[in-house]
């Protein structure tokens, strides 16, 4: 059976942050802009980030699932640190003296 292969142009659009966020470009800022004002050129110059619900619909284009779509920041967990990884083998290491003696 062949992969599932991910969409190559909607890669070339979008970066998908380490939350799960999909950020992209906004529309309307490549030509015509003499009668745009000022205001709303500096609005769409900056990237925005895809609504949650437009991001489940990218997920089937991508196959994969996205993170942080519906999860809040602090239920993502992150990689310890090399000292905090070092504490917790010590921890249980003493622990495990501690149930054996």
């Amino acid at each position: 059976m062949s992969k599932n292969k991910s969409h190559k142009g909607l890669l070339k659009r979008i970066r998908v942050s380490k939350t799960g966020k999909i950020r992209h470009k906004s529309a309307n800022f490549k030509h015509l802009r003499s009668h745009k004002s000022g205001q709303r050129l500096r609005r769409l110059r900056k990237g925005s980030f895809m609504a949650s619900a437009d991001s489940k619909r990218l997920e089937k284009l991508l196959f994969r699932r996205l993170r942080g779509r519906t999860q809040p920041r602090a239920a993502i967990r992150r990689s310890p640190s090399p000292a905090e990884s070092k504490a917790r083998k010590e921890a249980k290491a003493a622990e495990a003296a501690k149930a054996n003696a």
